[in-house]
């Protein structure tokens, strides 16, 4: 076997990534024993039934033994669940999807259309938080469309009480090409290098602090691109560095499976999990499902700073060190992470992420900005965030 970690110990070398190792893990079968409840396993996929199981949320005991075993399917089994009948009317998914419509198209009139992660622009439609849109254009649509125990549970099973919802919708119109394989938020958000710069803890703490999920809008075909999901694949700890390996992608395209889905029905999966949107081979069906990324509750500072003045505060002062001094400087006092964000106003055009305060900061130095123009620059960045 070999050696996972850089040099140094403690860091994932992408070098170092064992294809051999990862094979080994996919070629792992889920079997009933894993998952008792569900009502049928597909291509290595639990599928739960929650026409029938939806009573069983309501009473303490029987919730926990179903959450628990949802995650642990998605920990150390095939990492994904498809929750059949999510929502028991899907009349008020038809009443949600006549809203996103409206919304796509309102939007690409006035902005030609949101930015997307992965896709060439006009390709699909997106809509970003479209949780606060829907909320705020129609109360009552968002109120029955959330008041769903379902999703509720899974999001508890995973993340705890106190979970943050938000969702963004993404319709994929006929002829609309496949996502590369990936990982996803927050690690998965990294470029290679940047990820390789976490420690093995963090790359393993990642995926437990979001939940990636979707609820079908329509009924989704095979030809029509569900996602594409590599069972087991989660449990490669080296996944964030591995995935963009040709090898690695190799393995992804030869195993992945898809699923069916229904309207109503949901797929929630494990963050880490290999999976890609895939090609809409119809000429009929615009596929639109609503992406939920729910996130822990815990990721948050004790104390809340105003850093956007701290930034300004520190960098006519900059000058007094240099080197790695000066980075550890910034990072005391300005924001280092550019979400969460408003990805209308500031969306990851030619990347996955937007820059970070401190990354203007430290280029700000670099190209000898003034403190006007840095100024200037952090109440730029603050007004896209929203």
């Amino acid at each position: 076997m070999k050696d996972h970690t850089s040099a140094a110990g403690g860091y994932f070398d992408p070098s170092a990534c064992d294809i051999d190792a990862f094979h080994a893990l996919i070629a792992r079968e889920t079997t009933a024993d894993m998952c008792p409840s569900a009502a049928d396993i597909q291509c290595k996929i639990p599928i739960y039934d929650m026409a029938a199981l939806r009573p069983d949320l309501a009473a303490h005991d029987s919730r926990r033994a179903l959450m628990s075993e949802w995650t642990q399917v998605m920990m150390s089994g095939p990492g994904a669940v498809v929750l059949k009948r999510a929502y028991a009317d899907t009349d008020v998914i038809d009443e949600a999807t006549q809203i996103f419509d409206a919304i796509i198209a309102e939007e690409k009139a006035d902005q030609g259309g949101g930015a997307n992660h992965f896709a060439a622009a006009g390709a699909n439609a997106r809509i970003w938080n479209v949780q606060e849109k829907l909320c705020l254009r129609a109360p009552d649509v968002f109120v029955r469309y959330f008041a769903n125990t379902t999703l509720d549970a899974i999001s508890e099973a995973w993340l705890g009480r106190g979970y943050q919802m938000t969702s963004q919708v993404n319709l994929v119109r006929p002829g609309g090409a496949a996502q590369e394989a990936h990982r996803d938020y927050h690690l998965g958000f990294m470029t290679t290098e940047e990820a390789a710069g976490f420690p093995i803890h963090m790359h393993l703490l990642s995926p437990l602090l979001t939940l990636q999920g979707a609820v079908a809008h329509c009924d989704m075909p095979v030809a029509s691109g569900p996602t594409q999901l590599l069972p087991y694949s989660q449990a490669y700890p080296q996944g964030y560095v591995a995935f963009r390996l040709p090898a690695f992608r190799a393995a992804f395209a030869a195993a992945a499976v898809q699923l069916p889905l229904e309207k109503g029905d949901a797929l929630f999966f494990n963050p880490a999990l290999f999976h890609a949107a895939g090609a809409n081979r119809t000429t009929d069906i615009a596929r639109m499902a609503n992406l939920m990324q729910v996130s822990s509750p815990m990721g948050r500072s004790l104390e809340k700073l105003d850093r956007l003045a701290m930034a300004k505060a520190i960098y006519p002062h900059l000058g007094q060190v240099s080197g790695l001094a000066q980075v550890a400087a910034v990072a005391a006092a300005a924001e280092g992470y550019p979400f969460p964000t408003n990805l209308d106003a500031d969306p990851p055009v030619g990347g996955l992420a937007p820059e970070s305060d401190q990354a203007l900061l430290l280029r700000a130095l670099d190209t000898g900005m003034s403190a006007d123009e840095v100024n200037a620059a952090l109440d730029a960045a603050a007004s896209k965030r929203g």
